[in-house]
Parts: structure tokens; C-alpha cells; sequence
């Protein structure tokens, strides 16, 4: 069976936009150096059927996971920024943030030149409230839930992505019994929001 979505979804990801990827190493598994800075945190966020959340600035048509810069309140931990992260961008309710590794950021762009870590996570999506704007930029997004690899093409990740989509899939089959070929239907969820089973 192909991919399916509604006519809706089909406009709006022919205005995708992808980022140049950066070509940040990925480190599966390992834990980030002593001294070395993290400074983002990002989610790959699992639906009970495998699907993963992402967020669609209609703006500009960029792709993103839900997770973004740690804060002061978050005390050092990725979990609790990508909790945040989650529910300021996409009001997402998640549960038991696991570790897979971070993306090694040499030049430092996110940390005013300096290298640093960009942790990526894995978590259980257990619900979203209705459709607000990012307090913190204003950005409204969209969110689509979608299967891993077809994000890992929304958001432009090549083969690098992909080994981290993998890894991220790996995970939660394991904690929370997610299919490991997720349905392929594109699903734009209810700006009313959602509870998840």
C-alpha cells in the first residue's frame, strides 16, 4: 500500500522546504563527553502505531521534530527540555524520554561558536492539547504524524537520519511495544487536539 493523505496535507508538503544538512557526526549510544556542552534536545516522539510526530511551519514549509535549546528551568536535563520543547511547540503530553545519542556540532552555530552536543531522544506521545503558537517564536506549526523514514525525507537527514531513525525505532519497540514498520498514512492532527492509548 502507498503513502496516503488528504489533499490538505498533500498542499502543504509541496511547500516543504528542507535545511541543508549540517553533516553533524552521529555518536549512537554514546554518552556526551564531560566538558562538551549540550545544547539542544530533540525528539523523535512515537504515536501507539509507530508513527512519529513532526511539526510543519506553514510559513516557510521547514520540517522539524519537536525539542529546541535547554533552558535554565530544565537544570541540565535533555528529558526535561525535550518535555518543554514538546509541549510550548506542539502541546504534546510525552512519557519516559529515552536516550540515543547526540549529533557532534563542531562549528558550535547553537552555542555562540563553540562545540556542542545535540542530544536526540526518543519518547511515548501520549497526547496533544489543542493547536497553540510557540511562546516562545510565534511559530504555529502543523503536526503531522508520519512513519520514521518518510521523516527522516521531510526533514532532509539523508543517511544519517536515517541511522538515527533506525535507532530511535529500535527503542521504542523495545519500551513501549511500537510497531516496527509504522503505518504510512500521513495524518494531520485535530487543531482540537488528542489523547493517545
Amino acid at each position: 500500500m502507498g503513502i496516503e493523505y488528504s489533499p490538505e496535507i498533500s498542499d502543504l508538503l509541496g511547500r516543504v522546504r528542507r535545511r541543508p544538512n549540517a553533516g553533524w557526526p552521529w555518536r549512537p549510544g554514546e554518552q556526551v563527553p564531560a566538558g562538551l556542552t549540550v545544547k539542544q534536545s530533540w525528539g523523535w516522539l512515537f504515536a501507539p502505531d509507530g508513527r512519529v510526530l513532526t511539526l510543519v511551519n506553514p510559513r516557510d514549509g521547514v520540517v522539524s521534530l519537536p525539542g529546541g535549546s535547554l533552558e535554565p528551568e530544565d537544570a541540565g536535563d535533555p528529558g526535561s527540555a525535550l518535555a518543554r520543547e514538546a509541549g510550548e511547540e506542539a502541546q504534546a503530553v510525552i512519557e519516559g524520554p529515552l536516550y540515543l545519542g547526540y549529533l557532534y556540532d563542531r562549528v558550535g552555530s547553537a552555542n555562540g561558536g563553540h562545540e556542542c552536543a545535540r542530544v536526540r531522544m526518543a519518547a511515548a506521545l501520549r497526547a496533544v492539547g489543542p493547536s497553540a503558537p510557540d511562546p516562545a517564536s510565534g511559530r504555529h506549526y502543523r503536526r503531522l504524524l508520519v512513519a520514521p523514514g518518510l521523516a527522516v525525507e521531510l526533514l532532509g537527514w539523508g543517511p544519517p537520519g536515517l541511522r538515527q531513525a533506525r535507532a530511535a525505532v529500535a527503542a521504542a519497540a523495545a519500551r513501549w511495544g511500537v510497531p516496527v514498520r509504522a503505518d504510512e498514512t500521513i495524518e494531520e492532527l485535530p487543531s482540537a487536539g488528542c489523547r493517545f492509548r
